[in-house]
């Protein structure tokens, strides 16, 4: 929507024929005429004030400016650059836009986002009570890692206010068998791992996939030599264990380390790099044992 004036005059000498519509009058109508003559004074006024800006500025100048448009008075967006010529022959040109559909566009972009703002709140709402609700992964016999963290953090609670102990113990396949049975059973040994772990700790322990290549269990209120001698009975269980697999028997041997809190380790990241420090020494020692994390000598004024 273009607009050409002479400024000496204020007379426009070219207008389209979309500024002259919405304006509500002809192209005929605007030329030769001023903005006196076609719009009210205060309109006028400002028109002409803003055209003076832009000769003196030199360059594009773009301002918001309320016009009779369209059968009501609305605010549009008007970018005006003066146009040099021969002394007396300098000319303003005025591109009028209407914001009123970009204000729209942007009111509908806001709305969206809101929208998918709160679908998002929605889904990770949904997603934590999935996780939470969550049966035992039926291929291993565990619960979820989330819920295994989530007791974690309750069991640190419990045994600050109760002044009481408590165990993680990472568990892990022997090598070459680990490398080997990926191929082959991996995935049944795997799953035997996780029943007998589900069947050989209680109710109030947790026992999860910890990642790729790790089991992880929490046992409840017990410490050091308890978890060891519980998880000794373990790892004799799966030494002896027998697994089928395509009409063949398979063997396994299993490596853990145990740590305990608040013996081994004062906070849940250190309890952690402890637990895993145990099973790197347990399979460095060759596998198939349980290996216990060292004891704090800064315990004195813990309790």
């Amino acid at each position: 929507m273009l607009a050409l004036k002479d400024p000496t005059s204020g007379r426009y000498e070219h207008v389209s024929g979309a500024f002259a519509a919405g304006c509500g009058q002809s192209r005929e109508a605007f030329l030769g005429r001023t903005d006196a003559q076609s719009f009210d004074p205060s309109t006028a006024t400002a028109l002409r004030a803003a055209d003076a800006v832009a000769m003196e500025a030199g360059r594009a100048v773009t301002t918001e400016q309320a016009l009779p448009w369209q059968g009501a008075r609305a605010r549009l967006l008007a970018t005006r650059m003066a146009l040099p010529g021969p002394p007396g022959s300098a000319r303003v040109a005025t591109l009028w836009s209407d914001r009123r559909e970009l204000d729209t566009l942007r009111g509908e972009l806001r709305q969206a986002k809101a929208q998918i703002a709160q679908q998002q709140q929605v889904i990770a709402g949904l997603r934590r009570e999935l996780a939470e609700a969550a049966p035992p992964e039926s291929s291993r016999g565990l619960g979820p890692r989330a819920r295994f963290d989530e007791q974690l953090r309750r069991e640190v609670d419990l045994s600050v206010r109760e002044h009481r102990e408590f165990a993680i113990v990472f568990i892990a396949l022997d090598p070459p068998l680990a490398g080997a049975l990926e191929a082959a059973a991996g995935d049944v040994i795997r799953e035997t791992v996780g029943h007998l772990l589900k069947s050989g700790t209680r109710a109030m322990d947790a026992s999860c996939r910890w990642d790729e290549g790790r089991f992880a269990v929490l046992l409840s209120g017990v410490g050091l030599a308890t978890a060891h001698s519980r998880m000794e009975g373990l790892r004799r269980q799966c030494a002896t264990q027998i697994v089928m697999h395509d009409g063949r028997e398979h063997r396994f041997t299993v490596a853990m380390g145990v740590a305990s809190y608040p013996h081994t380790a004062g906070d849940v990241e250190s309890l952690l790099l402890a637990a895993q420090s145990a099973l790197s020494e347990a399979r460095r020692r060759g596998g198939n044992q349980v290996t216990l994390a060292s004891i704090r000598l800064d315990l004195g004024g813990q309790r």
